[in-house]
């Protein structure tokens, strides 16, 4: 193989984890949830194998799938978005990171607040909607910093770019992003532009994620090190915080994803490309929004014939998920779930991989096909 493309449906869950009950998630089941809207569509996904996974009997099989397929457990204390593609890419994190179910430490904010020279406003778990539909007249008036966290470990600033330019807001959350280390090294700073006037606020696609630079050495490293293209399509290259990856390309929305992976596939690359789809978890798990991701996997699933026509015979297709985010719930939170694997490559064997522990299967597999 020449060239590996690696495709994270971001929150794309298969159902619940042994231990799913400990993180509040019992009875989880993204892709069942999905599976029974109107809108749901996966033919090509069918074809691939994704029904014949174990655990999953919420459709039906296909008697001959084209792609291997199995289901992955995750090894790492954790459900959220840098724990999951962290361990995809082979690292393992043993400690759950920090979460703040309560708010930030007052002296913190307080520290956060002089460093800024902007006062915080709300500094509790939120939706990231909501926040902006509850604070946001507040912040314009007052050029206060919207700061919130949810279930994940994050810290979110969110501010109109009218009140607050886009590029002072990131400078905002790299400050922040350095202030957050020992008990407070949350796995994400992430930037919330919004536009509009209330209450028709809007978040733009300026979000960008300031995450922790990864604790050890990921596949990406390595292949890296060895002189092969490491290309990031999404949010990627701000999950490994750039370590590891040589080119990046970053995309406001499902679209541009697939189309941007869709051209690297026209270009002459030997390595890996990464992608992140992230709207499946963004504007439908964490909203409850069980048909908007029913039409978001249509989507892909209409979109995979143009790619996988295309392949090269020396090309591979892996694709995966970094956790799930089952919109049915009462809860917009992720869940701890299994997460799909389909490896389809025009000579690969299609086999049944079964259940499989750990999300570093797929950091595995690309170390024997660039470095054996």
């Amino acid at each position: 193989m020449k060239r590996a493309f690696l495709i994270v449906l971001d929150s794309f869950g298969i159902g619940e984890m042994p231990d799913s009950a400990s993180f509040g998630d019992e009875g989880s089941n993204t892709l069942a949830a999905i599976s029974r809207s109107a809108f749901f569509k996966a033919e090509n996904l069918k074809r691939l194998g994704l029904f014949n996974i174990e655990g999953v009997d919420c459709c039906e099989k296909t008697e001959n799938p084209i792609a291997s397929y199995g289901r992955l457990s995750e090894k790492s204390a954790g459900k959220d978005t840098t724990t999951g593609h962290w361990e995809i890419a082979g690292l393992i994190s043993d400690k759950p990171m920090p979460t703040f179910p309560n708010g930030f430490p007052q002296n913190f904010i307080e520290r956060f607040e002089k460093a800024t020279g902007r006062e915080c406003l709300c500094n509790k778990p939120y939706s990231g909607t909501a926040v902006i539909a509850d604070y946001g007249e507040e912040h314009i008036k007052t050029g206060a910093l919207i700061v919130y966290t949810s279930a994940d470990s994050v810290f979110q600033i969110a501010a109109h770019e009218d009140t607050v330019p886009v590029e002072e807001l990131y400078k905002y959350c790299e400050i922040a992003r350095e202030m957050l280390c020992g008990d407070l090294a949350v796995g994400r700073v992430i930037a919330r532009p919004f536009t509009g006037e209330y209450p028709d606020f809007v978040r733009t696609s300026n979000r960008h994620d300031f995450s922790l630079a990864p604790t050890g050495k990921t596949v990406l490293d390595e292949l890296k090190e060895k002189g092969l293209d490491v290309i990031s399509v999404g949010k990627i290259s701000d999950i490994f915080a750039g370590v590891g990856i040589t080119e990046a390309y970053r995309t406001a929305n499902n679209t541009e994803g697939m189309a941007k992976t869709l051209e690297m596939l026209g270009k002459d690359f030997n390595g890996l490309c990464f992608t992140n789809l992230v709207d499946f978890d963004m504007l439908y798990g964490h909203r409850n929004d069980v048909d908007g991701y029913a039409k978001a996997i249509a989507e892909f699933d209409a979109w995979l014939p143009s790619f996988t026509d295309k392949m090269q015979e020396t090309d591979l297709l892996i694709i995966t998920a970094d956790h799930g985010c089952d919109p049915s719930t009462p809860s917009t939170d992720h869940s701890r779930e299994y997460v799909p694997v389909l490896i389809y490559g025009k000579n690969e064997k299609a086999v049944n991989l079964g259940t499989v522990n750990g999300f570093d299967f797929v950091a595995d597999k690309l170390r024997g096909i660039f470095l054996k």
